[in-house]
């Protein structure tokens, strides 16, 4: 492991502006990213059908340990940073954690109604766990029981409010120079997104920053869904009260 490396690892659910955030690292151009390393593994696991399943179990290691400790060892292309774009979902109960006390931790978070109502566009079948805030939530609290503090997180609605003010706060939690370049990316896809990018990273591949906020709009959702809506509630203000502003 090269002890001078930053490692933050982005703990996210599905549907969460997580690959932007990625592309904001990206853009540093002092970072190296990679995109939820852990997924085949999961998928290996899990033996769930997500879109283009065999591509990612084709594209990564299914072993998770050999997951994370590629993620502790050396950084691509010697870079300063690894910003590492995490999954909550992903990291299964029986998979190893210990690689975590190694990363700056950092938890990105969304509001459920808003999570279900894109998410429920990418697949038919959608349960608690497919949304990761119940994993999110223990992943929180385990971190802040081992640093004595709550560890930095960030609300997809104030980042998208004032990405300067959240950005800078994020970088300064993280103990890390804040620069205006991760404002701005160029438009396309990159060779640092998963494969299964053609299936959920339309919006994204079309941006060259973070998206103005408009007014919410209504998206009625099936008793399922609110119920899913209801159950994650509580998971995501436990975090929501500790968000940077």
């Amino acid at each position: 492991m090269d002890a001078a490396a930053i490692r933050i690892a982005m703990w996210s659910g599905p549907r969460n502006i997580s690959t932007a955030m990625m592309r904001s690292f990206e853009a540093r151009g002092d970072a190296a990213v990679i995109d939820e390393p852990f997924y085949a593994a999961y998928l290996d696991r899990t033996g769930l059908e997500h879109p283009m399943r065999s591509e990612v179990l084709a594209s990564q290691s299914r072993d998770p340990q050999a997951v994370a400790s590629m993620l502790v060892g050396p950084v691509p292309g010697g870079k300063s940073l690894w910003y590492q774009k995490h999954m909550t979902l992903h990291l299964l109960d029986d998979f190893e954690r210990g690689w975590m006390s190694q990363m700056q931790n950092a938890f990105l978070i969304r509001e459920p109604q808003a999570v279900l109502a894109s998410y429920a566009l990418k697949r038919q079948e959608v349960t608690s766990a497919d949304l990761g805030f119940v994993q999110q939530r223990d992943l929180f609290e385990r971190e802040a029981d081992r640093l004595g503090a709550a560890p930095p997180v960030v609300d997809a609605a104030d980042l998208l409010a004032n990405p300067p003010r959240i950005l800078e706060r994020l970088c300064t939690a993280l103990g890390i120079p804040y620069t205006p370049s991760m404002l701005r990316w160029s438009l396309g896809p990159r060779c640092t997104d998963g494969v299964w990018a053609p299936a959920w990273y339309h919006c994204v591949e079309r941006s060259t920053g973070f998206a103005t906020p408009t007014p919410a709009r209504a998206v009625p959702l099936s008793a399922h869904l609110q119920e899913l809506v209801d159950e994650a509630q509580p998971h995501y203000h436990a975090l929501r009260v500790h968000r940077l502003l």
